[in-house]
């Protein structure tokens, strides 16, 4: 039986998401010797139309959480819902037909690819898998119509992987998610292998086929500058739990979490003379491992403003005013501790955004 969630103003509404993966040994007769928790109890909503950017360092849980939205893993616990029907609950059939609506563009835009196939197939193929078109003809106009969408010349449709650039690939792969319809797209670092122009291209390709087509998207990344570029909100996840959430304009220009404030530290300024003057955050230690999680706060361990609380018990994830949470016991404080950082941080991040967007059209 189908679960249905009560009316809501969301597409998307993740409740309590964790995906834990067993670690085993011995070869014949395995036992359990403990759980790697790549996700534990993750929640947050996305509305329709909107894009919602998951950010935070490799291994955090980012791709994880986009796979087991997407039932691609099956989800320890918590529930998913898509337009009130939950995911998690999906079986055979079911959750077959609900793929047509949900859909992923992969990291790696050539490893997501069949060497063997080509261009033509590996777009036809979902349309063909769920009878979208009748016919030999009639898929071929289809894939070419996608091809024309996403920027490429149809007469490319007899053409294999291996002939084509990194961005060329990566708009292959968006033709591909597009080919079904989808309301939903899961971008799981779809422009992280690429140059910073082809990285602006694809990102500006995304957002006008959201105009377009009225897409929802949830933008996971590790650039902090290209998030801020795609993004209404930004969700900031370490060691398998979001620690903060805003709209990306107040995430930007005043951090909440001592994490967050770490990772904005980081984005390179194209001004030498702000770079020169202002402070980074230097995390000191390795990230802990999400076999053994620090009790209390996940991050204690590496915060410079980390008191005896945050060793014992986990933060509330509250929300601080107009939708900005935090999880965090001394949020209040941090805010206030760099101010003049917040600024130079939103002042850098939009000026190489505006230089992004002028490679692009050509007139850097």
């Amino acid at each position: 039986m189908t679960s249905v969630a009560p009316t809501s103003p969301y597409l998307i509404e993740v409740k309590d998401l964790t995906m834990h993966f067993p670690v085993t040994r011995g070869i014949i007769f395995q036992r359990h010797v403990g759980t790697v928790k790549a996700v534990d109890g993750v929640s947050f909503q996305i509305r329709a139309g909107e894009t919602l950017g998951l950010v935070g360092e490799s291994g955090c849980g980012k791709s994880t959480t986009g796979r087991a939205i997407l039932q691609l893993y099956r989800p320890s616990a918590g529930e998913v819902y898509f337009e009130g029907v939950d995911l998690t609950k999906l079986r055979g059939q079911s959750l077959r037909r609900m793929r047509r609506q949900v859909q992923m563009i992969f990291q790696d835009p050539y490893a997501s690819l069949n060497p063997r196939m080509t261009i033509g197939d590996i777009i036809g193929e979902p349309i063909r898998v769920h009878t979208l078109r009748q016919g030999r003809v009639a898929v071929r106009e289809r894939v070419e119509e996608l091809l024309g969408l996403v920027g490429l010349n149809p007469a490319y449709a007899n053409r294999y992987p291996h002939e084509f650039s990194g961005g060329q690939r990566q708009r292959i792969g968006i033709a591909r998610a597009l080919a079904v319809e989808p309301k939903f797209v899961v971008c799981d670092e779809p422009v992280s292998a690429l140059d910073v122009s082809i990285q602006a291209q694809v990102v500006n390709l995304l957002e006008e086929l959201q105009d377009k087509l009225g897409l929802t998207y949830l933008f996971i990344a590790h650039d902090l500058s290209v998030v801020k570029h795609i993004s209404d909100r930004v969700a900031v996840m370490y060691l398998g739990k979001i620690v903060e959430l805003a709209e990306g304009a107040k995430l930007y220009s005043m951090p909440l979490h001592p994490y967050s404030q770490a990772l904005l530290s980081a984005v390179p300024i194209p001004d030498p003379q702000i770079e020169q003057q202002r402070r980074r955050i230097i995390l000191e230690g390795d990230v802990p491992s999400p076999l053994n999680p620090p009790n209390g706060c996940h991050f204690h361990t590496r915060c410079p403003i980390a008191i005896a609380q945050c060793k014992t018990e986990e933060p509330p994830f509250i929300d601080y005013g107009d939708g900005h949470f935090a999880a965090c016991w001394r949020a209040k404080e941090s805010s206030q501790l760099m101010p003049e950082f917040a600024k130079q941080q939103a002042e850098a991040i939009a000026a190489r955004i505006h230089a992004d967007i002028l490679k692009v059209r050509g007139e850097a």
